[in-house]
C-alpha cells in the first residue's frame, strides 16, 4: 500500500511537471508568433464630451478629420440624446458627422444600444428611467434600434454596427445587465434589417474572458486600459504584459473560433478620481502627471505588441482640449499615427 501511494504521488508529480512544461512550451510558441507591422488607428468621438469641455463640438470633429487625418471613427448614438422625448428623434448631429466623414472617405462604426461608452455607461432617456419597468425598457430599446438601423443602413460612411458596449461587464449607474438572451434579440434585429454590415460585440480586455462576446460577434472588440483609478485602491496599473492579450486571443481562437478582432478602446487619456472635463477639481497639471506624451507613446508601443492590428484610441476630445490650452504635444504626436 505504501509503495502504491508513493507511485501515485510520483505519477502526480510527473503529471504536474508535464503540464507546467507543456503550458510553458505553448506560451512560448504563441509569444514567438511575429507581430504584424501594418496597423490601423482610429478614434472614438463623443460630441457631448466636447460640450463638457466648453468646446465647439463641430470644430473638434472637423479637426479630427482634417488635422489628425483620421479615417476610422467610432460614433456612439446615445439613446438619451437622440430620443429624449418618447417617439421624437433628433439625428441632426449624427447626420452631420456622417456627412463630413463621407466627404473625406472616413469609415464609421455606429454604436447603438442602452449600454454605450462613457459614464454612467447606460444612457436611458429620463422617460425610461421614470417608468422603472424592464420589460417596457426592452421593448422601447428595440424600437429605437430599429429606427436607427433603418435610417443609416445604406449610409456610404457606415463600416459596421456595434451592438451595446461591454454587454457582459457589470459596470455603471442604473445599468443592470439585460442578459445574453436580450442581447441576442438586439443582434438579430440588426442583422435582419441590415445583413450587409458586420456586427461588433465588445468586452473588457482585463476583466472578462471574451467567450460570450466572441461567439456572438462578426468582429470582436476588446478594451485595453493600462492605469485606472478606484476609490478603494486609488491609481492601479494592471500588471499585464502585452503578451497577455496575444495568448488570450490565441486561446479564444483555438477554443471558440477565428474571428476578426480589434481594440475598440485603447486608453489615451488619464483615468482619475474626477472626469477630465472637471478640470477645476482635476487640474491640467494633475492630469498630465498621470498621463502625458511619454505615457501616450508607451501605450501605443504596448498596444503594438498585443497582436492586434486595428486600434480605436480613447480620449481624442481631451487631446484637443489640451491643444487649445497650451499643451499640443499629444495631439501632434497622434498625427503620426494617422
Amino acid at each position: 500500500m505504501l509503495k502504491f501511494k508513493k507511485f501515485l504521488l510520483a505519477s502526480f508529480g510527473i503529471f504536474l511537471l508535464i503540464l507546467v512544461v507543456g503550458l510553458f512550451v505553448i506560451s512560448w510558441a504563441l509569444l514567438s508568433i511575429p507581430v504584424k507591422e501594418t496597423r490601423a488607428f482610429g478614434v472614438t468621438y463623443i460630441d457631448w464630451i466636447s460640450d463638457k469641455y466648453g468646446m465647439d463640438k463641430r470644430e473638434v470633429f472637423l479637426a479630427i478629420l482634417d488635422d489628425l487625418k483620421v479615417k476610422r471613427i467610432r460614433l456612439p448614438i446615445y439613446w438619451n440624446k437622440t430620443e429624449a422625448i418618447d417617439d421624437s428623434y433628433d439625428f441632426k448631429e449624427i447626420d452631420w458627422q456622417l456627412e463630413e466623414a463621407e466627404k473625406r472617405g472616413a469609415e464609421v462604426i455606429l454604436a447603438i444600444g442602452r449600454k454605450l461608452p462613457r459614464w454612467p455607461e447606460c444612457h436611458q432617456p429620463g422617460w425610461i428611467l421614470d417608468k422603472k419597468d424592464e420589460g417596457y425598457e426592452k421593448k422601447e430599446l428595440l424600437e429605437f434600434s430599429e429606427v436607427v438601423v433603418k435610417k443609416y443602413r445604406e449610409h456610404p460612411a457606415l463600416y459596421a454596427w456595434q451592438v451595446e458596449n461591454e454587454p457582459f461587464l457589470p459596470f455603471g449607474e442604473n445599468c443592470q445587465l439585460l442578459g445574453g438572451e436580450f442581447l441576442d434579440k438586439e443582434i438579430s434585429l440588426v442583422r435582419k434589417i441590415d445583413p450587409e454590415h458586420p456586427i461588433i460585440i465588445t468586452d473588457s480586455g482585463e476583466l472578462s474572458f471574451w467567450v460570450k462576446a466572441v461567439k456572438r460577434a462578426d468582429i470582436f472588440g476588446t478594451t485595453i486600459y493600462r492605469t485606472v483609478w478606484n476609490e478603494n485602491l486609488g491609481y492601479f496599473t494592471y500588471p499585464l504584459p502585452p503578451a497577455f492579450f496575444r495568448v488570450k486571443r490565441a486561446l479564444i481562437e483555438f477554443f471558440v473560433g477565428n474571428k476578426p478582432m480589434l481594440v475598440s478602446e485603447l486608453q489615451a487619456e488619464p483615468w482619475g478620481p474626477y472626469e477630465n472635463y472637471e478640470y477645476e477639481l482635476f487640474t491640467i497639471e494633475e492630469q498630465l502627471s498621470h498621463f502625458n506624451i511619454e505615457t501616450f507613446r508607451e501605450h501605443i508601443e504596448y498596444a503594438k505588441r498585443t497582436g492586434f492590428d486595428e486600434f480605436y484610441l480613447w480620449g481624442v476630445e481631451w487631446w484637443y482640449w489640451l491643444k487649445i490650452n497650451g499643451h499640443p504635444e499629444i495631439w501632434n504626436e497622434a498625427k503620426k499615427l494617422f
